[in-house]
């Protein structure tokens, strides 16, 4: 009874199990929605016309969130919503494309087939583990008593559809690997480039070793080379888009929102008695902390250097918003801090004149000429004289050495006498100067754009894009003073668009759509943005006279490649057996020894160059090789060691070498079906209509 009881028990958690496995095997229903009269469509997508609505595919997302949650205890951040719903939608267009896959080929389960796993003799593994007793064994009487339960009836069919989808995953696994083989040739090569070390020295002859004068052409040569290698300058079907981002940013009304809830909080405070850390668990976005922190580490605005234990500062500015902080005191420090300003007079290259203008600025410094003014006025240091001439707290080793110098050994509040740097002359007032550390505790609340915000820049990039597409892109911009930009030329690969980023929604927009087409809204990654299709560029070769340049390069380099297999065969005929006297051949030959290192490709000192290691492999120990050609020139190979091929070894290692390689052609090819199925798929991609906020 115990154990029924503990049965009842896991029901909830059955169900939950099975549920998790079974969001990779969703089937997406048809969606038999039509479009309201005027409206817009109800399906975000249409795959080989299969119909994916708003609703299947919000559906779909929901159970992935969910399964995530169950793997690794954390929801999706609204952050990265974006990434994960293109992730599900790839997810989604996958599993479509595998459906409709197995419905064209005929392959199918039946229920005889699915009841034959489950009550097999060995059932899958996500039902039995909920059914394992304390010994370690599975208990197939109480797994048979859960699974004919009535209340288990809907985790039963959920098992059941598990079990459907694998097994058609099964079939058609076997369908598509049908074709797939491994030769002998294949499993003895793969012997070869792990077990068969060499060691060899080598001299190359590098065609950047030769110079440009001592190669000619003629237009006749760069004709017949750009005609017999038009490959090398086609070019694949692109697009440019112009474009105007509308950036979510904060308004200023959420600045103030945020301030105000503060400056209210802070209201509270003074007259509460209440621990500052409940306030912190209350209306702070970061976590209680009680902090000891150098000066330089607190927001410019918090004036605390000679605040009193307990003193309350805030609301203030912070790098990310506003907040409050709270002095519980000071400690001591060994590290010396100093606040000072300055004004820079830069370095002009005429020094006298430098300094005559630098003990100017002195003088009216110190018959009372108010500081911040004067930097405002004349300081050439743009950073600073915006806040006359405040370089904030910094302790030694931020600055250069003169300009520090001056300002830890300077007395407080006097001017000093103008201080030559490498950037010019510096007038220096020192401010203050600590040597302690500060206790604090803080609420921080972060500026973030509300609802209302995003809805006005949605309702703005909207109106747009209507109106660009009545009376012209460029025209609608420059009456709203807005910024377009333009993307360089793309193809239909790409993920992200380049200066727009990430969505292959745009990509998709710019290959569907012709010249000047305006689109409706899309979400970017900082905001809403709207293009234009500003050009159109076609696949094919690229003209004669547009690559010219690099089929004279091409040609030029191909020119060496002559020169350095003359010069190869030169030096073989000269060092005899001693490739090491090839630099009294050729003063640029490079010779060395490469050791350890098999036909896979990599050779040590060269990096990858298969002709390399696969003429070592192949060359007669201890003899010279004819010229080879490599990725940088010519080479001449000398094997000097190379293991035996040990047939026992191959043997022995045949059987786990064949599957690996089956395993990696496998791989290989579902990965290139599924990009195929993609890619010839009629794939209609509505989600900017739905996600654009």
């Amino acid at each position: 009874m115990a154990m029924m009881a503990k049965m009842r028990d896991l029901a909830p958690a059955f169900i939950i199990t099975v549920g998790v496995l079974f969001v990779l095997f969703m089937v997406i229903s048809d969606s038999n929605v039509l479009e309201a009269f005027g409206g817009r469509t109800n399906n975000i997508a249409s795959i080989n016309g299969t119909d994916i609505s708003y609703q299947d595919f919000m559906a779909y997302i929901d159970r992935a969130r969910e399964n995530q949650k169950a793997q690794t205890g954390q929801d999706v951040d609204e952050e990265n919503m974006e990434q994960f719903r293109d992730q599900v939608w790839d997810a989604v267009i996958t599993q479509t494309l595998t459906e409709q896959t197995l419905k064209k080929l005929g392959i199918t389960v039946s229920d005889e087939e699915i009841r034959d796993v489950i009550l097999g003799e060995n059932p899958p593994e996500f039902l039995k583990r909920n059914f394992i007793d304390s010994t370690g064994n599975f208990n197939r009487e109480f797994f048979e008593q859960a699974l004919f339960d009535p209340r288990n009836k809907e985790a039963l069919l959920q098992a059941e559809e598990a079990v459907r989808q694998s097994l058609l995953s099964q079939k058609l696994e076997h369908t598509l690997y049908a074709t797939i083989n491994v030769s002998e040739a294949e499993i003895k090569q793969r012997f070869i480039d792990q077990n068969i070390k060499m060691t060899a020295d080598w001299v190359i002859v590098d065609v950047n070793s030769i110079a440009d004068s001592t190669v000619d052409f003629t237009d006749s040569e760069l004709s017949k080379y750009y005609k017999e290698n038009p490959d090398k300058f086609t070019i694949d079907a692109q697009r440019k888009l112009k474009y105007l981002n509308f950036k979510l940013a904060p308004s200023r009304k959420d600045s103030n929102a945020v301030l105000q809830n503060l400056q209210n909080v802070m209201e509270r405070l003074k007259s509460d008695t209440s621990d500052f850390k409940s306030y912190v668990d209350i209306y702070s976005e970061t976590p209680y902390s009680r902090d000891t922190v150098s000066i330089e580490a607190l927001p410019v605005s918090v004036e605390i250097v000679n605040a009193s234990s307990g003193k309350i500062i805030g609301p203030v500015t912070t790098p990310q918003g506003y907040g409050i902080y709270k002095l519980i005191g000071t400690s001591p420090s060994t590290e010396v801090l100093v606040k000072a300003s300055h004004v820079l007079i830069q370095s002009t290259g005429d020094d006298a004149k430098d300094l005559a203008e630098a003990n100017q600025i002195y003088d009216e410094l110190t018959k009372g000429a108010n500081f911040a003014t004067i930097a405002k006025q004349k300081s050439k240091d743009p950073g600073s004289a915006a806040n006359g001439g405040d370089l904030g707290w910094f302790a030694k080793g931020r600055m250069v050495k003169e300009f520090e110098d001056a300002c830890f050994n300077g007395p407080v509040s006097v001017v000093q006498k103008p201080v030559k740097t490498t950037y010019g002359y510096h007038i220096i007032k020192v401010v203050d100067k600590i040597n302690k550390k500060f206790v604090v505790e803080k609420i921080t609340n972060s500026v973030k754009y509300s609802a209302t915000t995003r809805d006005e820049i949605f309702n703005q990039a909207t109106d747009f894009s209507f109106l660009a597409a009545k009376n012209g892109f460029e025209k609608e911009a420059e009456l709203g003073k807005y910024q377009v930009n333009e993307s360089t030329p793309f193809n239909k690969d790409v993920y992200a668009v380049p200066g727009i980023g990430y969505n292959k929604g745009l990509v998709e927009f710019a290959f569907d759509n012709g010249l000047n087409t305006v689109s409706s809204v899309y979400k970017t990654t900082n905001g809403y943005t709207v293009v234009l299709v500003s050009e159109i560029i076609n696949a094919g070769v690229k003209p004669f006279e547009e690559v010219k340049t690099e089929v004279e390069n091409l040609v030029k380099r191909e020119k060496k490649f002559e020169k350095a297999s003359v010069i190869a065969k030169n030096i073989k005929a000269k060092v005899g057996s001693n490739l090491s006297k090839a630099k009294d051949v050729y003063a640029f030959a490079r010779y060395d020894t490469s050791a350890n290192f098999t036909t896979a490709g990599s050779v040590p000192k060269l990096g990858v160059e298969y002709s390399v290691s696969s003429a070592a492999y192949e060359q007669k120990l201890n003899s010279i090789s004819d010229p080879v050609r490599g990725l940088r020139g010519y080479y001449l190979i000398r094997t000097l060691s190379r293991n035996e091929f040990d047939n026992n070894t191959f043997t022995m290692q045949r059987n786990s070498l064949r599957d690996n390689l089956y395993q990696e052609k496998k791989s290989s090819y579902y990965q290139q079906w599924i990009a195929n199925l993609k890619e010839t798929a009629n794939i209609r991609d509505n989600r900017h209509l739905f996600f654009g906020r």
